[in-house]
């Protein structure tokens, strides 16, 4: 291998300035008058170099010397294109390659730089072996928000001091119409109460994420250090059940650029923070005492009240008691998503999973309702966290869109969303699935022979609804959806809380104790190259299949190909709720399957794109895994995958198996 001369120069250099630090000038010569002293003897006439090679070999100078060298092996720009698909990696491999770029820094602008040092005390790691190399591990990542600002860590293997050291440049910018582009002088700084929101992922091998730790860094204390620069320990916390144990220490280093000419006193940053947690405490004494006496009178209006689920309050990762409207709020999200069907099929993508329980005791589930940021690193969630987010999304969209408090049959507590139109159409979103339903309510005083709408929805009783602005409970004489009348302006049938009271705690900005609102971020998949990977992947291991059951495999290209359009009209079909290419499937299909011919296809839907885990769950179902190990006469096998890629790392995957073969009497 050959170095350009700026490389070759560059490592003589590094190489040079290692000899020196080492003193290794000093040893050569010590070495070289003891072996000339006590090795050579008189009748030998001169030493050669490889007596003095093996002198400094005996003497482990060299190994020395090698053992400290390192060298770390760059990729070539060539190496990262997509000319070769590579084989799947047994171990992490960060496939960004992220190379140190110069940033073009605005001089009239103040960033921070946040740098994270390392962790350590993570002791559920305690016992965690070194990772070998190719060996597969957990890793932990590191997520950041901060004013409209998102940022993430290179995974790093779980350990008790995980090896975290990543550094961000955070633009603290003012808000003011036109003083975006002025720099922030201390007093505006002091007042930005914006926190930076850190959210810790463990992943483990087979991918599956959890909330390790969710913390609101406070980064104000940078503004009194005379330097400009500062460092703290940042304790983690764990989340749910285990909000008041600690989850490890991050050390991290915040930097002011450009610094301040005048710090400010520790004692006015206090101060300021003292300020703000009494203001907040107060707005939300007040609205608690609002809450209870709201409360009461939802109670006098009707006895049986009691038992409607009413849901004012939610506690989120952290153990906090807020209201639920605060869980609300409105999103855009630019280009990443085009209508609210399709916002609706991106929250249908991101897992479910209900907060875990330490113990099987109490047979009720733990309560936790996720801040938007914790929900989108883990991309999974409880049915709260997928509601929240559709409505969020859909009031971006300018729907009159509520979060529905209610239960499905079997009386299990859920939650779903709702909208409003202008002609009082009342359309329920299912957040799991996708799914939309027309509401139609039930005339109970109707005659017994009148026709009445039959529901298609899987709800039973709703006991409340929600958005960022508006909360209201069901006070009709039944929470049977199929009974309700959705007229809010109704105060005998709807007992809504005052807007202001509401306002007062979950508008943006109106305490500090509201997580700030993250921006989506776009997919973190290339569509194509995904599905050319999967679905190799996946050739190999039906080839590899059949060949345990002694059958060979020959597959055919053009069939392939041709159960493309069926996968585009399947996730198409999903978005918008209409089905079309059809028709030019089956004739497509027909043209590819000559007469005599037997064709047999399987289409299966997955959230993820690991081919193991995708070709186990399709051999459990018989259709497919006759598809697969196909036994008969010209047998042509074909396969195909379409990845469709959504906002953050929600990804639709679409496989269909086929085959083909003579049909023998």
């Amino acid at each position: 291998m050959s170095l350009p001369p700026e490389k070759a120069s560059e490592l003589k250099q590094i190489i040079h300035n290692h000899l020196i630090k080492i003193n290794i000038h000093e040893k050569i010569r010590d070495v070289l008058a003891e072996t000339v002293r006590e090795d050579l003897d008189p009748g030998h006439g001169s030493l050669s170099e490889e007596d003095f090679l093996r002198a400094l070999q005996r003497r482990g100078i060299v190994d020395d010397v090698m053992k400290d060298l390192h060298f770390s092996k760059e990729v070539p720009d060539t190496e990262l294109g997509l000319q070769s698909t590579p084989k799947p990696a047994t171990h992490y491999i960060d496939k960004d390659l992220t190379k140190l770029k110069k940033i073009n820094m605005d001089p009239a602008r103040r960033y921070l730089y946040l740098q994270v040092l390392g962790g350590k005390a993570f002791l559920e790691h305690l016992q965690e072996p070194e990772p070998l190399p190719g060996q597969v591990c957990s890793t932990f990542t590191l997520y950041l928000h901060f004013r409209n600002q998102r940022f993430r860590s290179k995974p790093v293997p779980c350990a008790c001091e995980p090896d975290l050291q990543e550094g961000f440049l955070l633009e603290i910018h003012r808000e003011g119409l036109g003083d975006g582009s002025k720099m922030a002088d201390a007093t505006t700084m002091l007042s930005i109460c914006d926190p930076v929101h850190l959210v810790l992922i463990k992943r483990d091998t087979s991918s599956e994420t959890t909330l390790v730790s969710s913390y609101f860094l406070d980064w104000r204390t940078v503004l009194s250090s005379p330097s400009g620069k500062t460092s703290i320990a940042v304790e983690l916390l764990g989340v749910g059940s285990e909000f008041k144990v600690s989850a490890g220490v991050l050390n991290v280093s915040l930097e002011l650029y450009p610094p301040l000419t005048e710090a400010l006193s520790p004692d006015i940053i206090t101060t300021q923070q003292s300020l703000e947690r009494q203001k907040t405490a107060e707005k939300e004494r007040l609205f608690l005492f609002y809450a209870k006496q709201w409360w009461r009178e939802f109670l006098e209006i009707r006895q049986s009240n009691q038992a409607k689920l009413v849901k004012i309050f939610a506690q989120d990762e952290n153990g906090v008691n807020r209201p639920v409207c605060s869980y609300v709020r409105v999103l855009r999200a630019g280009r990443l998503l085009e209508s609210p069907r399709q916002a609706a099929r991106f929250v249908s993508l991101l897992g479910l999973e209900k907060a875990p329980v330490v113990g099987g005791g109490g047979g009720g589930k733990q309560e936790q309702w996720c801040s938007l940021l914790a929900f989108l690193c883990r991309g999974k969630g409880d049915c709260e966290d997928h509601a929240t987010l559709l409505c969020s999304l859909l009031l971006g969209f300018g729907l009159d869109a509520y979060v529905c408090v209610g239960t499905k049959p079997k009386g299990l507590a859920h939650t779903w969303v709702m909208t409003r139109g202008t002609d009082s159409t009342i359309t329920f979103w299912e957040s799991l699935t996708a799914h939309r339903y027309l509401h139609q309510a039930i005339d109970p005083d109707a005659p017994p022979l009148a026709p009445q709408p039959r529901p298609s929805y899987p709800y039973t009783t709703i006991g409340c609804v929600f958005n960022h602005k508006a909360f209201l409970a069901n006070c009709q004489p039944t929470d049977a959806v199929e009974l309700c009348v959705f007229d809010f302006h109704n105060q005998s049938q709807w007992k809504a809380m005052s807007e202001e009271a509401v306002g007062s705690v979950c508008s943006p900005g109106s305490t500090t104790s509201l997580p700030p609102l993250p921006p989506l971020c776009g997919p973190s998949l290339e569509p194509s190259a995904a599905s050319n990977q999967l679905e190799l992947e996946l050739r190999y291991l039906v080839v590899e299949h059949r060949k345990d059951l002694g059958l060979a495999t020959v597959w055919e290209d053009h069939l392939s190909y041709v159960l493309s359009s069926a996968l585009a009209a399947y996730e198409l079909e999903r978005c918008t709720g209409t089905s079309c290419g059809n028709e030019e499937f089956q004739d497509a299909v027909r043209r590819a399957v000559p007469d005599g011919h037997t064709f047999k296809g399987f289409p299966i839907h997955f959230l993820h794109h690991n081919a193991r885990r995708a070709f186990a769950t399709c051999l459990r179902s018989p259709f497919c895994d006759e598809i697969v190990c196909c036994r008969g006469d010209h047998v042509r096998l074909a396969v195909r995958v379409r990845v469709f890629a959504y906002p953050e790392s929600a990804c639709a995957v679409w496989v269909m198996f086929a085959c083909k073969y003579r049909s023998v009497l």
